[in-house]
């Protein structure tokens, strides 16, 4: 994988002048540095360098990628821009943290680089992605450079050898998570684990419970959302629902590796690289990482679903679980509600409104050069980017994929799950709010953590949310949030 990534850059490289943002020519920005943070790499800064490499031979411009801890991202891009340090010129970050900078008018709009772009393709963009993942109030406030949302992956020859279907309901993953759990997957002579997630706290694990959480709440489309009441921003968090979403996660971990819970992203993709998981939650990578060298075990085997669901939804009037109706669940399917959870929603570029002006126009060329399909079709099938798709045209056909080396059946499965999340009209939507990193990356994963290792009931851990986040919302004002949740979920 590594020879075939080294080839594709090359190519594009050799292309590149052709692919430049209209906004951008050779030598424009000779003298400019553009100082962008983000998380480690290689997953997402990696291609930032690499491209960033290219694009200085291009157009002159230096691109500088910082790089903190992912916990450390927003805080000090905000930090950075508020005070008006302004040694940040662009982040790179989750597309939903932008309504809270751009809140404080810390963003540029790009509409009007947009508007003389020829580059960018802006129709070919996903509509979700483009509508909700870039556009605040309406205006184009970031750039993709991944599309995110988390799926359910499974080992195909496991399930096939056990005689099971592919999950359709969380019931079914745990049954089937039980049924395969201790055997031998890589052949090994070791037994392996029914599920592999990542619980580590102060990490990402807030994400997964959410994308359970999502099918028993929401139930009437994208712009219902599963976090609060929309009319008060009172939390839907304490009740049967969530709760039983919090006794689900935690169920799966009677089936997955003993270390789950100190377990990141990274240690989880390394066990299902290594063949030991039957089941997961991730986003689109697993589909290009069992591509990689480290996971010849498992290439062409791990298949995804678009969504798992629920037999039972939550009555908002009562807080109780009631079973699925196409009168309470007007999308449902056989009786089971699916909300594919946008986790993340994509790591996305924004820039300092108060950068120099000419560091605005290199920042935007060079963020433009990296959403183009002529980089971004290239970059989405390579697993160690840590990109997802976004674009039609790296949908609409398996192509792309084939030419990356995944096998055409795998790609077919691959890209018919993504585009049945996309075109789910019940898709739940990632918190896009003023303090959304605080509400999920601080109270709910707090929480969770203390639940799962046993500090704290279930009952305990929804009451500390609800009255964390009633207390963020305070302090942001009641009346503000209101209107915050309405523009972010398009209401």
């Amino acid at each position: 994988m590594k020879i075939m990534k080294a080839a594709a850059m090359a190519v594009v490289s050799a292309v590149a002048l052709a692919g430049v943002s209209a906004t951008a020519s050779a030598g424009e920005f000779d003298g400019v540095t553009v100082n962008i943070l983000t998380r480690p790499g290689p997953v997402i800064a990696g291609p930032l360098k690499e491209r960033g490499a290219d694009f200085e031979k291009l157009t002159g411009a230096k691109i500088v990628v910082n790089e903190v801890p992912f916990a450390e991202i927003f805080p000090k891009i905000q930090n950075d821009w508020t005070t008006g340090t302004n040694s940040i010129d662009m982040g790179v970050f989750a597309a939903g943290w932008g309504v809270e900078l751009d809140a404080a008018g810390l963003l540029e709009d790009l509409d009007p680089h947009v508007a003389k772009d020829t580059k960018i393709e802006m129709a070919d963009i996903a509509p979700y992605f483009r509508e909700f993942g870039q556009k605040i109030g309406g205006k184009t406030k970031l750039l993709m450079v991944d599309g995110d949302f988390q799926m359910v992956y499974y080992r195909t020859d496991v399930l096939e050898k056990a005689g099971l279907q592919p999950p359709k309901t969380w019931q079914d993953y745990i049954d089937i998570a039980a049924k395969i759990h201790g055997q031998d997957m890589n052949g090994d002579g070791e037994a392996d684990y029914g599920s592999c997630i990542f619980k580590k706290r102060n990490a990402q694990s807030y994400f997964a419970i959410q994308t359970i959480a999502s099918s028993l709440v929401q139930t009437q489309g994208t712009a219902q959302g599963f976090h609060f009441d929309n009319a008060t921003m009172k939390p839907l968090i304490n009740n049967e629902a969530w709760k039983k979403a919090f006794e689900i996660y935690k169920e799966t971990g009677k089936y997955g590796p003993p270390e789950e819970l100190n377990m990141d992203i990274g240690d989880t993709r390394a066990v299902f690289k290594a063949g030991r998981c039957g089941l997961l939650i991730e986003w689109g990578d697993p589909g290009t990482l069992q591509l990689d060298a480290d996971a010849e075990k498992v290439k062409g085997k791990i298949y995804a679903v678009s969504a798992v669901g629920s037999k039972e939804v939550l009555d908002r009037a009562t807080g109780k679980l009631v079973p699925v109706t196409k009168e309470n669940a007007p999308n449902s399917i056989d009786g089971i509600n699916y909300a594919p959870f946008a986790a993340f929603g994509g790591w996305a570029g924004a820039i300092n409104a108060k950068a120099d002006e000419k560091k605005k126009a290199a920042a935007y060329a060079f963020l433009s050069y990296m959403n183009q399909p002529a980089q971004s079709n290239v970059d989405v099938t390579i697993g160690s980017t840590g990109y997802n798709p976004y674009r039609l045209s790296q949908l609409a056909s398996t192509d792309l994929w084939v030419k990356a080396g995944m096998p055409k059946e795998l790609a077919e499965n691959y890209l018919g799950a993504i585009n049945g999340a996309l075109n789910n009209p019940n898709m739940a939507s990632d918190m896009k709010i003023p303090g959304a990193q605080q509400y999920t990356g601080v109270v709910l994963d707090t929480e969770l953590a203390r639940y799962l290792a046993g500090e704290i009931t279930v009952d305990e851990a929804l009451a500390n949310i609800e009255e964390g986040w009633e207390k963020i919302t305070e302090d942001f004002g009641r009346d503000e949030q209101i209107k915050a949740q309405a523009l972010a979920l398009g209401l």
